[in-house]
């Protein structure tokens, strides 16, 4: 079973109270180890009226709301039976599991959020293995070598003609082994 993101639908302005209660119901049933991260994606605009400058935070997919999740029978039926979500995206009803985002749609999301599929900070260190997924060196297997978190960025030492070799390549470009 791996980690993948579904989409549920909730009723449209009703998504932080759904990611809130998400959360606490995965502490309360100790699911910590099925349901991951819980995420609204939203976006920042820069509005000037009457020459003041306004930032207006607006999201991206109002009714909706993101989560990394094991999907299991379990992890199912607390995601399912949270107060507010009215369902899966991707899932016919009746019982049947949903599925999941594709990695190209969940990179595009969560790097216009400045966010990575690899949780650095819990689930990447120094000297794990990686899979390089998209660019130049794709399908190349890595050693981490550093860890730009700024910048969302990693150095991976790469075997290349024989020769250890760093490059650098962004977050959403991996995967860890």
């Amino acid at each position: 079973m791996e980690k993948l993101w579904y989409v549920v639908t909730t009723y449209v302005g009703h998504e932080m109270k759904v990611k809130e209660k998400l959360e606490a119901r995965t502490e309360s049933m100790g699911m910590q180890d099925n349901i991951f991260r819980v995420i609204i994606p939203e976006t920042t605009e820069v509005e000037i009226k009457d020459g003041v400058k306004k930032e207006k935070v607006k999201k991206t997919f109002p009714g909706y709301v993101f989560i990394e999740m094991i999907m299991s029978d379990e992890a199912w039926y607390a995601v399912r039976n949270t107060p507010g979500v009215t369902g899966f995206i991707g899932s016919s009803g009746k019982g049947a599991k949903p599925t999941s985002l594709s990695p190209q749609e969940v990179d595009k999301i969560l790097l216009s959020m400045g966010m990575s599929r690899v949780d650095i900070e819990s689930e990447l260190k120094v000297g794990d293995k990686v899979s390089i997924v998209d660019g130049p060196f794709k399908g190349m297997i890595g050693s981490v070598d550093t860890i730009d978190m700024e910048n969302n960025k990693l150095n991976v030492l790469i075997d290349l003609f024989g020769q250890e070799t760093p490059v650098e390549v962004e977050l959403f470009q991996v995967n860890k082994n």
